[in-house]
């Protein structure tokens, strides 16, 4: 999967993937209104109205961008409704030809950690039968408990050709409280980073110069990031941050390797809710997929920039 991802940013020539994050007041009123319309002021009517927002958005995007990162809380927050719209979700956006990594960041040991990576992104036995979950091709992992907690992930991206982003640097702002604490004189996430690129060296497709383990590393830090590119050079890493958190085309060359590859930037509500920011504002709440994808455009055009001038 991580050849196919690869493989869809020089098609695209975009390294960007969209975060599906959404929250009811990103949601135009005439969705709400529609979807409350059928199912009620109810988790269901708010499950369908963020798969239905989520589905013009796609609609929109899908030809330009090589990948898409729906966000799990967004939906398990509206309980078994929302997990059905995070489904729809997954599944239409593979049916596009997206690279799909679901942002769950999961984190637990043994049989849970199993549980956790064979419903993500491996099968289930049910008898003398299996069936992928919610079939994701990437997922976010916290390596916070070890390696008991990633090796599961790991096993299972062996066996199904998929991928993880394990986080390293997070972009936000207390991210330091833990990850830059010195220990043994490097920062934390510097260690992190270094087994990251370890379990990424037992993790390598057949063909291919990156690894099925990618890392998480924050916009918002390029010095780190800078850094980290050198600790883990075969690690492809996802880059949150961009946009509506502070960062920049200029603060992501770092990030990438000489090859013009080795990372994909992430923005959220900057795309998806763009048609609430000033610049897009003319495009109205029917006109929301249209501005996401004028923001998308936006994005690609300062990154090329960026990396053409570094």
């Amino acid at each position: 999967m991580i050849n196919r991802l690869i493989s869809k940013i020089r098609q695209t020539n975009a390294p960007i993937v969209v975060g599906l994050d959404p929250m009811m007041k990103f949601v135009p009123e005439y969705i709400k209104k529609n979807a409350f319309k059928e199912h009620g002021e109810t988790l269901e009517g708010a499950a369908e109205a963020i798969w239905q927002y989520n589905k013009g958005i796609v609609d929109a995007i899908y030809d330009l961008v090589p990948a898409v990162k729906p966000q799990v809380a967004m939906y398990e927050q509206f309980g078994i409704p929302g997990m059905i719209a995070f489904k729809k979700t997954v599944d239409y956006c593979k049916e596009k030809g997206l690279v799909v990594i679901g942002d769950i960041k999961r984190g637990d040991i043994g049989s849970t950690s199993e549980a956790y990576a064979v419903g993500h992104l491996g099968k289930v036995q049910v008898g003398s039968n299996s069936f992928a979950g919610f079939d994701e091709d990437f997922v976010t992992v916290n390596p916070y408990l070890g390696s008991d907690g990633v090796k599961p992930f790991t096993k299972i991206c062996a066996e199904e050709k998929k991928g993880i982003f394990v986080l390293v640097k997070t972009s936000n702002p207390s991210s330091g409280e833990f990850q830059d604490r010195l220990v043994d004189g490097k920062p934390l996430y510097e260690l992190v980073g270094e087994q990251v690129a370890a379990w990424g060296a037992e993790c390598m497709p057949d063909e291919g110069d990156y690894s099925y383990v990618g890392a998480v590393v924050g916009a918002t830090y390029p010095e780190q990031g800078r850094l980290l590119r050198k600790v883990m050079p075969k690690t492809f890493i996802l880059v949150p941050g961009y946009g509506a958190q502070g960062g920049k085309g200029a603060d992501l060359v770092h990030f990438f390797n000489e090859d013009g590859l080795g990372a994909i930037i992430n923005s959220s509500r900057g795309i998806i809710a763009a048609y609430q920011q000033e610049q897009y504002a003319a495009y109205g709440e029917t006109g929301y997929a249209d501005a996401s994808r004028a923001a998308v455009i936006a994005m690609q055009e300062d990154i090329a920039q960026a990396l053409n001038n570094r």
